[in-house]
């Protein structure tokens, strides 16, 4: 039997999906960890209704109308639709391309991240702690599911993660880099991570003995770009 729902806690066995389109992609992708679906009284569009229903009769997921839970475990008023998932473990493909983020410490970055790693065509992506908590509902709300969609690794550090991924080649995002992201040269094929550092700090220069350090050019209005701006612009370049 589910234990009574609270508002989530790192700790917990199980996280949330808020709105109805991150809890459908949890359906559709994840439906081996979904346990539940909340519906509000007050939601009124039959059509998504019908297909949850649909989606959980199939799977043996509950779906039940709950104003007191939702009330209880969301930080908002208008989250009509929240689906319950316990949290799983995953592991990212050595034969893809990754995208590595050291340290980040801002949910809706890291969801933003994962929204645009999924569109550009990177499924894998690794985690470097000490880091946000990737199962926090607030990065599943910014990521818009695609969290469901992707495999998701974390590393103890980034030089764990280089030795296990020898093949791949670093493609270092920092201010003082090197390079321009035109003058990196991939070969057909080629596997590759794109790594990003924290939102305030950057990469550590000791990262340099890992790969190539490329910057992103923009004007001199401004002295940095936000990292999920960044890596969105990284990514796209190299999956084009």
């Amino acid at each position: 039997m589910l234990e009574k729902l609270k508002r989530y806690n790192k700790k917990s066995r199980y996280s949330y999906s808020f709105g109805a389109f991150p809890t459908i992609e949890l359906l559709r992708y994840k439906s081996q960890n979904a346990v539940k679906v909340l519906i509000s009284s007050k939601f009124n569009n039959r059509e998504v209704v019908e297909e949850i229903k649909r989606i959980c009769d199939l799977n043996k997921i509950e779906v039940a109308t709950d104003d007191k839970t939702i009330s209880r475990i969301s930080n908002k008023e208008n989250d009509y639709v929240i689906g319950v998932f316990e949290k799983y473990t995953d592991h990212i493909e050595g034969a893809n391309p990754h995208v590595v983020l050291v340290n980040p410490s801002d949910s809706g970055n890291v969801g933003t991240i994962i929204r645009s790693s999924l569109g550009f065509g990177i499924k894998n992506i690794a985690i470097i702690e000490p880091a946000v908590d990737i199962y926090h509902p607030n990065v599943v709300r910014s990521s818009m599911g695609a969290l469901f969609r992707v495999r998701i690794e974390k590393f103890d550090s980034f030089g764990k993660y280089c030795k296990m991924y020898k093949n791949h080649k670093k493609i270092l995002f920092m201010l003082d880099g090197a390079k321009t992201m035109e003058e990196i040269r991939l070969d057909k094929d080629e596997l590759y991570s794109l790594v990003f550092g924290n939102e305030s700090s950057g990469l550590d220069s000791s990262c340099k003995k890992y790969g190539e350090a490329v910057f992103i050019q923009h004007q001199d209005t401004i002295d940095s770009l936000n990292l999920s701006i960044a890596a969105s612009i990284g990514i796209y370049y190299f999956t084009r």
